[in-house]
């Protein structure tokens, strides 16, 4: 029998590069469980070629759907939030958590289990209620391996020296598809325009993400549970070529980097690698041929999120949950045409002004934090209504 993993998110970006690397390691894995949310066709295809024992979709409304898709299979599925806790409690001794947004922050907790790795994709785990979460894998005894490019350099990096030796770590940005946009035209951008990422192949809401600098904001409060590092130890970078990804800077003046092409399924094979790195059909990165490495600080007047996502962090407490609530809020807005790529950051901003201070400290539990983040819905969904009232009277 080979190591078992589940896949949550399995139809998303980092769910397929996983695919990807289990099918270059045949018979060394078994998958044991796929989630998806809705996308019936594409999990059920992904199934077929994995062959895991258990397939459930987030979307109840899809369970027939995917029955129908599975027929002849023998593979058992479900759909529905019991069907995804299914899927979670299913035998596996690692677990890729890439469920999009705050909607993966209670499967991935109910994933922490004695001995399991969890393959850190959804930073909304440790953004919205990150000291929780962090304080429960410890006590139950599970592994976070941090999956996100930018953590996985991080954590690789860390291993050239003691922890309590590191003085600051700073984060790369590729700076998105507006790096060279001025501020006029920022303000007019439109989905399609956050669509084309100059690096990656994403989805939605993290193109948009990528796009104002948000992303790279959540990283940063990502980065603060992973590494227990204070907000003023940790820095971001606009690196346009992305094959640094971070950097770890040593109280003896040195710096230690790691660098790849920038291809998940690197940080993906790094996470599911037990014993030694698995052996990758990938590009190797070629530094002649790149030919030079060009750096710039991020500009937080045209990208405001990322100011606000800073600004959450030092105030710590339930302030990133509220950040990061209201910001799905407006980018689902944005992606509807219910509002402008400018009022993104002015609805978090707004949203964040309305609790205060550190919005009533530190969420306790899961719990907490998913109900600090209903209320940051709610406020930001109202600054967001006369916003949508007035495009609707355009049309």
């Amino acid at each position: 029998m080979g190591h078992r993993i589940t896949i949550l998110g399995a139809t998303g970006s980092i769910g397929k590069s996983t695919a990807d690397v289990l099918a270059q390691h045949p018979g060394r894995f078994e998958v044991a469980a796929l989630v998806a949310g809705s996308d019936v066709r594409g999990v059920a295809e992904m199934a077929r070629r994995l062959r895991p024992s258990f397939v459930a979709l987030a979307d109840a409304s899809r369970q027939t759907a995917l029955r129908d898709a599975l027929s002849g299979s023998g593979i058992a599925n479900g759909a529905g939030a019991s069907a995804v806790l299914e899927a979670v409690e299913r035998e596996a001794e690692t677990i890729v958590a890439a469920i999009s947004g705050v909607a993966g922050l209670a499967p991935t907790h109910a994933a922490l289990k004695p001995g399991r790795r969890i393959g850190l994709a959804n930073k909304e785990s440790l953004v919205c209620a990150g000291a929780a979460f962090m304080r429960d894998a410890a006590a139950i005894g599970a592994v976070i391996l941090p999956m996100d490019s930018e953590h996985n350099a991080l954590a690789q990096a860390l291993a050239s020296g003691h922890p309590d030796d590191v003085v600051t770590m700073t984060l790369t940005a590729s700076g998105g598809p507006f790096r060279t946009w001025d501020a006029a035209r920022i303000a007019d951008a439109t989905p399609a325009h956050t669509a084309k990422h100059p690096t990656y192949s994403m989805g939605a809401k993290i193109n948009v993400d990528s796009a104002s600098l948000m992303n790279k904001g959540l990283e940063l409060i990502e980065a603060h549970h992973l590494f227990g590092l204070g907000p003023d130890q940790l820095d971001v970078v606009v690196h346009p070529q992305s094959i640094i990804h971070g950097l770890v800077h040593w109280r003896d003046g040195a710096v230690t980097a790691g660098l790849a092409n920038p291809d998940m399924k690197i940080p993906i094979a790094n996470c599911l690698a037990i014993e030694r790195r698995l052996t990758m059909d990938v590009p190797r990165l070629d530094l002649a041929a790149i030919g030079g490495f060009t750096f710039e600080a991020p500009d937080e007047a045209r990208f405001p999120c990322l100011r606000l996502a800073r600004a959450a962090l030092a105030a710590g407490g339930g302030m990133p949950a509220v950040l990061n609530g209201a910001n799905e809020i407006a980018v689902a807005a944005f992606l509807e045409g219910r509002a402008t790529f400018s009022d993104i950051a002015r609805v978090v901003e707004e949203t964040c002004a309305a609790f205060g201070g550190a919005a009533g400290g530190e969420p306790a539990t899961i719990e907490d934090a998913l109900a600090l983040d209903r209320e940051a819905r709610r406020i930001a969904a109202g600054l967001l209504a006369p916003v949508a009232r007035s495009a609707a009277a355009r049309l």
